[in-house]
């Protein structure tokens, strides 16, 4: 049902078995210089064909009629996607019926010994009405605009993820093949040569290649781990031992079963968590001790990954910059999770991820 337009004629349904009073009705109306047409019914039936047949801005309604109330016509469009405001004009109902009436849902209440109230009981109720068919479409809108932009980071992380995958085996086939050649070209020349200014230059080369083969590994290891296929509770381990090799914070992983079986996208996504997190414990948190812990009781797996450290400015936290945690935050919402994030300044930091297993084995995801 369509809502009033300011300034245009207000189309008016009155459900009223009384001539005298619709008259009445229509004659305040006038008398305020409301621009107006209004129809009246007086049966439920004749109610409901209308209000399927025909447009209205407004619905008043007289309590008590012959076999029926206004509330099961109420009731006939309750909940309708644009329903206008429905007033009750009656002289035979307590203040408290109307309460109840408006808790309901009806807009408004007259009484007909009081009909002068009408003329502004409608203005108002119209008002009420647009503004919550505003803010219905603003939620509406931004509902909308939410989910393009959970499809846009959905597709987005996917690309990366697949761009990543691409870069690591040019590396492994192109890079890393080159970097295995040169090094036995120098172990032949190592072998071929009494020349010891040539043989420093060969082990000085050979510990730069060694070097740049580590170093080509580990990025390698960072766009697409492939220590994933021995699965997730593996590959967190050997997250938690390098950043601990890297750092000297000791660093403990906890799960609850040696392997936990999950769809691919989840494994990805707890793994880029866990990864996120302890690179920001290693910027910023200055901790002596991180614990890692994995679950997956209940149909919810989860992910916590806590440390001792400096933590974080609760403001920090809703900065509109702060990109790591937001994205972290965008992948959980692809997989139909969520991250929370608990932190006291001095007191450390735990980021947790939630993902509910059984919507992702609907999907036919478990591996």
């Amino acid at each position: 049902m369509a809502s009033t337009t300011t300034g245009m004629q207000l189309r008016i349904l009155h459900l009223e078995d009384s001539p005298a009073d619709h008259e009445l009705a229509a004659i305040t109306l006038r008398r305020a210089k409301v621009s107006h047409s209004i129809q009246r019914v007086d049966t439920l039936e004749d109610f409901r064909q209308l209000t399927q047949l025909q447009v209205f801005d407004v619905i008043l309604a007289d309590y008590r009629l012959p076999g029926f109330t206004a509330l099961d016509a109420w009731a006939v469009i309750r909940g309708e996607p644009r329903q206008p405001p429905f007033i009750l004009l009656s002289g035979a109902i307590g203040e408290a019926a109307a309460v109840d009436a408006i808790r309901l849902g009806i807009s408004d209440y007259v009484l007909k010994d009081d009909m002068a109230r009408l003329p502004h009981v409608i203005a108002r109720a119209c008002e009420v009405h647009e503004a919550r068919l505003a803010r219905e479409h603003a939620a509406q809108e931004l509902a909308a605009s939410q989910k393009r932009l959970a499809e846009l980071t959905e597709h987005l992380q996917s690309s990366i993820e697949q761009e990543r995958a691409a870069i690591a085996r040019e590396i492994h086939d192109d890079i890393g093949g080159a970097l295995t050649a040169i090094r036995f070209d120098l172990a032949w020349i190592g072998r071929h040569t009494q020349q010891q200014d040539l043989l420093d230059h060969v082990h000085a080369a050979t510990a730069m290649l060694q070097h740049a083969i580590g170093a080509s590994q580990r990025i390698m290891m960072n766009l697409r781990p492939p220590i994933l296929d021995q699965g997730l509770v593996a590959a967190v381990q050997w997250l938690a031992d390098s950043f601990e090799r890297r750092s000297s914070v000791p660093t403990r992983v906890q799960s609850s079963a040696a392997t936990i079986d999950l769809p691919a996208a989840v494994q990805l996504v707890a793994y880029r968590t866990a990864q996120e997190a302890l690179t920001n414990i290693s910027k910023y948190a200055e901790p002596s001790a991180v614990h890692i812990d994995l679950s997956d009781t209940e149909g919810v797996f989860t992910l916590e990954v806590t440390d001792n450290g400096r933590g974080i400015d609760p403001a920090a936290l809703k900065k509109p910059k702060a990109f790591g945690l937001n994205g972290l935050r965008e992948r959980a919402r692809t997989v139909d999770g969520w991250l929370d994030i608990s932190s006291m300044p001095g007191k450390g930091t735990s980021v947790i991820l939630s993902v509910p297993l059984m919507a992702n084995e609907e999907n036919g995801d478990i591996q």
